[in-house]
């Protein structure tokens, strides 16, 4: 019967309406579970709701709400100005510059607030190709809905009284799992063409269809990335590589003409069989990994993806007679380096990156101390995992990602045991010396220049 009701609404609801009055539905007709909401959510809207002001759950939240997921991010959409949110809480701080929004902090829990959107009298702040500087024009709920990017996420939920209010026929596009600009896509891709990149991201993670006259511009105005800031554009990179459908994402982002520049050198990879192997394997494993809720390393991902280019160049300094581990730190400068002209990527995890690829010629050796050492090395676990990918791709044999995982589990004599197993396989000769500190005062290129005592502090560090 309920069922029956909301598609005769919908049957009879243009997707905007004229009057720009919403559809009302009820906890009835919407069937959105409370028990899925965030408490602190909830806080924030009843606080504002108090205070006289309007105060609605929005966005994505909304959206997972309706497909019955419990959503990871709140988002409070009000008519209270940010000063005025900022002084109702405790642990509140104005963020933003293109659009002032306040974010609420409830120990480690963030609810990010946003005053409504409007027009304004006075043409906004563009740059030359059309992308939105600044927008700092605060209007009305039906004002604010036709700014948003898409009709899923421009829809408004009050816990309150559990009415959901949808502008643009959010629900019915939903339902049909399709992705549907609001407005002219054009237009809404030349204010933010990071749009462009969220509706592929959405369409992956969803397993929704692109809307035909929204997605028929893309790939023309896909050069329109290019004018994207570099930290904004590693954001968002890095929430389509961990949407748990990393894979998916990269596909649709070829497949639109999205790919070229993103991620520079991981566009060559993709061209060549074995690194393509190398990088859908370990994407693949990053995607279980976030759909069995545990934890993922920024810097690990992408330090898989970026793999087979510092491999690559670490080849090349070799046959030059540079050192093992000086080759594989001017090789990793030279990849990070090339990364981050189009990446900001930050430093903790260009570090983190660096630490776990330092360590793989570590892992091949298995005599004496080293292997103790390596176990309390904090990157261990990281590069211990990593070694397992290049196993399973066929770049290393079997047998030492089994040693590893039996060596970690062994008691104490068991350990013993390995090691001295190994030095008996190990050719004569085989231990190398310490390598020397002059090493890194070989020649190398600008980009990737390191003074000795930089190259031995890196050396030291994974040791």
């Amino acid at each position: 019967m309920i069922n029956k009701l909301i598609q005769k609404i919908f049957g009879s609801t243009p997707k905007t309406r004229p009057s720009g009055k919403p559809v009302s539905l009820s906890k009835e007709e919407h069937g959105i579970d409370p028990r899925l909401l965030s408490n602190n959510a909830v806080r924030v809207v009843r606080i504002l709701q108090n205070e006289g002001y309007d105060a609605f759950i929005v966005g994505g939240a909304v959206r997972d709400l309706l497909l019955g997921l419990k959503p990871k991010d709140f988002d409070v959409a009000t008519n209270a100005t940010p000063e005025q949110v900022k002084r109702l809480f405790k642990r509140a701080f104005l963020i933003g510059r293109r659009f002032q929004i306040v974010h609420v902090m409830f120990g480690q829990d963030l609810i990010e607030v946003t005053t409504f959107r409007g027009a304004s009298d006075k043409p906004a702040i563009k740059d030359e190709s059309g992308r939105l500087l600044r927008d700092n024009n605060f209007g009305t709920q039906s004002e604010d809905a036709a700014r948003r990017d898409f009709t899923i996420n421009a829809m408004y939920y009050n816990p309150a009284n559990q009415v959901l209010l949808d502008y643009h026929g959010g629900i019915k596009d939903l339902r049909s799992k399709t992705l549907r600009v609001i407005g002219n896509p054009e237009q809404r891709y030349r204010e933010d063409p990071v749009r462009m990149l969220r509706i592929v991201r959405f369409a992956a993670k969803l397993g929704f269809s692109i809307d035909k006259t929204t997605g028929a511009p893309i790939a023309a105005l896909a050069p329109l990335m290019n004018n994207v800031p570099s930290a904004r554009l590693f954001d968002e990179m890095l929430k389509l590589l961990m949407s748990g459908h990393s894979m998916s994402c990269l596909k649709e982002l070829r497949a639109r003409g999205l790919h070229q520049g993103l991620l520079p050198l991981l566009d060559v990879a993709l061209e060549q069989p074995e690194a393509a192997h190398f990088i859908e394997l370990s994407l693949e494993k990053t995607d279980q990994r976030i759909r069995q809720n545990k934890r993922i390393s920024p810097g690990f991902l992408f330090a898989t993806l970026l793999w087979t280019q510092v491999e690559e160049k670490w080849a090349e300094y070799r046959a030059k007679g540079e050192h093992p581990i000086p080759a594989l730190v001017a090789a990793s400068s030279d990849v990070l380096d090339v990364q981050t002209e189009k990446l900001a990527i930050q430093r903790r995890i260009a570090t983190d990156m660096r630490d776990i690829w330092l360590l793989q010629p570590r892992l091949e050796r298995r005599t004496g101390k080293s292997p103790y050492r390596l176990l309390e090395n904090e990157r261990f676990r990281a590069a211990y995992d990593f070694m397992l990918i290049r196993c399973e791709a066929g770049e290393l044999e079997a047998e030492l990602g089994q040693w590893w995982t039996e060596f970690i589990d062994a008691s104490g004599d068991r350990r013993q045991e390995m090691i001295d197993t190994q030095m008996k396989r190990a050719p004569a000769g085989s231990q190398a010396k310490k390598r020397s500190r002059r090493s890194g005062h070989r020649h190398r290129k600008k980009s990737s220049a390191k003074t000795a005592s930089e190259t031995q502090d890196i050396i030291e560090k994974t040791e």
